[in-house]
């Protein structure tokens, strides 16, 4: 039985489903697929290979009930349609309630077995009444999932600062940490009107050479080294990380630049930290 890694729900979920004839599947290929929360529209994005699943830490098992029809694409359209009217009415049930909560996004599963209220609050909030309401308005089950400021742009940003679409929205199927370590050794600027995101919070993509950065980095002599080359004794100053080059100054207080690789020994270590 062919299994493949399909995306699915607004959340945009990866998991692992298997077809329920065998059929083989190219990647684009849009389904209908069975989850935990019931019949749901997804997209192949590869054979469930033993590489691909391994980059999935937790995924959610399914199946793959058939290849999307017209009929469905119909369905689907209708749905999104109803979902604007559901959204309206549910703001309108929170504003009546005076619920301290800012209402994000609405989901209204495939199978219309459930629909889903995405939200934020600063503290808890006793959504009981209002989940009663509106399983009474709409003859379903009702799910709140409250988020964060990431998850918000995740559902409803569009382009980043670099004019492509905001990688959480896209390719990312979960959002790695980043910290302000990440763009410092990047050399990025530390202007958080720049490398902040849709979200606020510091971009995804500080994270993505973090690591080669940091590879990079251990082979060179630590800022504060003392180093000697043909031309003598030096003092390092900073790191060029990608060009592996370094700021040095001389025995008569000259910068200068030199390669790492004119460093013939490295007196002391200096301070790593840097």
């Amino acid at each position: 039985m062919e299994k493949y890694v399909v995306r699915n729900g607004v959340t945009r979920s990866l998991g692992v489903f298997s077809t329920s004839r065998g059929e083989t599947l190219a990647r684009g290929a849009r389904v209908i697929v069975r989850t935990d929360r019931g019949l749901e529209a997804g997209e192949v994005l590869c054979p469930a290979t033993d590489e691909a699943t391994g980059q999935l830490p937790d995924p959610q098992r399914g199946q793959i009930l058939r290849q999307m029809t017209a009929d469905d694409e119909n369905e689907l359209s209708r749905i999104h349609e109803q979902e604007r009217v559901e959204f309206e009415t549910c703001r309108r049930i929170v504003s009546e309630l005076q619920l301290p909560m800012k209402l994000v996004d609405i989901e209204h599963v495939f199978g219309g077995e459930r629909i889903v209220i995405y939200f934020l609050a600063e503290n808890r909030v006793d959504f009981r009444n209002l989940v009663k309401t509106l399983a009474s308005e709409f003859q379903t089950r009702i799910e709140m999932r409250q988020i964060g400021v990431r998850d918000e742009a995740k559902l409803l940003a569009d382009y980043g600062d670099c004019g492509k679409p905001v990688c959480c929205n896209t390719h990312l199927s979960e959002m790695p940490p980043v910290s302000m370590k990440m763009a410092k050794l990047q050399k990025a600027t530390l202007d958080p009107t720049k490398i902040s995101g849709r979200c606020g919070r510091l971009k995804c993509c500080l994270r993505y050479e973090f690591d080669t950065y940091e590879a990079l980095q251990k082979d060179l002599p630590p800022v504060g080294a003392q180093v000697v080359t043909a031309k003598g004794k030096m003092r390092v100053l900073a790191h060029e990380i990608l060009t592996s080059q370094l700021l040095v100054e001389t025995e008569d207080r000259t910068r200068i630049m030199i390669q790492a690789g004119d460093v013939l020994s490295v007196l002391n270590a200096g301070n790593r930290s840097n």
